[in-house]
C-alpha cells in the first residue's frame, strides 16, 4: 500500500480534483437515473410497457461502469474513494510511525485533515503544522 506525505497528497490534488469531480457528477446522475428507473419500473408493472425501464436500466449500468472506472483510477494512484456523493477521498499515510489516513473532500483547497484508519470521516482532525511540509 502506498503511503503519502501531506506534500505528496497535495501534489496529486490537481488530478484527484478532476477525477473526483467526475465521480460526484456521475454519481448524482446515477442516483437520479435510479429514481427514474424505480418510477418507470412501477409504471411498467401497471401498464405492461417495459421499454422505458429497460432503457433506464442500461443508462444506470453505463453510469455505474463509469463511476467504477474513476474509482479504478484513484485506486491506481493509491487513493481510496470513501464517499462518491461528497467527493471524499483518503490518502494512506503515517504519523509517528502509525498508519493513518489523510483526508480530503471536494471543495477543500488542500489536504488539511487526517483520521485514524478505523475512525472515518467523523474522526477527522486538523493536521498539526508540524505534520505539514
Amino acid at each position: 500500500m502506498k503511503s503519502f506525505t501531506v506534500d505528496q497528497a497535495n501534489a496529486t490534488l490537481p488530478l484527484v480534483r478532476k477525477i473526483v469531480a467526475d465521480v460526484v457528477r456521475q454519481h448524482a446522475a446515477w442516483r437520479e437515473k435510479i429514481l427514474e428507473l424505480d418510477l418507470a419500473s412501477s409504471n411498467a408493472q401497471a401498464e405492461g410497457d417495459h421499454a422505458d425501464a429497460a432503457r433506464l436500466e442500461r443508462e444506470v449500468q453505463t453510469l455505474a461502469r463509469e463511476i467504477a472506472g474513476f474509482q479504478r483510477e484513484l485506486d491506481a494512484l493509491g487513493i481510496e474513494l470513501k464517499d462518491p456523493r461528497l467527493g471524499l477521498v483518503d490518502f494512506p499515510g503515517e504519523i509517528g510511525g502509525r498508519r493513518i489516513l489523510l483526508c480530503w473532500r471536494m471543495g477543500e483547497p488542500e489536504v488539511q485533515f487526517w483520521h485514524e484508519v478505523d475512525a472515518g470521516y467523523s474522526g477527522r482532525q486538523p493536521l498539526a503544522p508540524s505534520l505539514v511540509g
